[in-house]
């Protein structure tokens, strides 16, 4: 049962390696406003997963639970790939969301390494908001502002 478990969570990795590399060419392409909208977005996303009772299921339907992994990335990714702008951000932080709880506390380490990209783009995002953030509240105690 060992080995099937390491095989499913190998596929898995790929699987989510496989779109990971989708979803971060698509973030890097973002302009800076965008990213700080994501991040936002991702940390709220993030925020409703943890509220749930399966953070990693978050985005699956409940008759669906009993997959070897939710749906909640493939939803996501689905998403990303719109062309609505606004859907393509919301099916991001969706994919960041789920993805970071799914991997978060892995025994496998075939899914570790995933887990270290999400919190690379993750810790990337909260720095692009916390700009925009900064810039904002500067801007605010200038002058310009009144």
């Amino acid at each position: 049962m060992q080995i099937v478990t390491r095989i499913i969570a190998m596929v898995r990795a790929r699987q989510l390696q496989r779109q990971f590399s989708q979803i971060d060419r698509t973030i890097t392409a973002m302009p800076a406003k965008a990213r700080a909208r994501l991040g936002v977005m991702t940390l709220r996303e993030i925020g409703q997963a943890s509220k749930s009772e399966f953070p990693h299921l978050y985005g699956t339907e409940p008759g669906a639970r009993y997959l070897p992994w939710g749906q909640g990335t493939d939803v996501g990714f689905n998403r990303a790939q719109s062309d609505n702008p606004e859907v393509a951000l919301r099916g991001i932080s969706l994919w960041l969301a789920v993805a970071y709880h799914e991997t978060k506390d892995s025994p496998h380490t075939s899914v570790q390494p995933q887990h270290r990209q999400v919190l690379r783009v993750l810790r990337e995002l909260r720095d692009a908001s916390g700009e925009q953030v900064d810039a904002v509240a500067q801007w605010m105690r200038s002058g310009a502002a009144a």
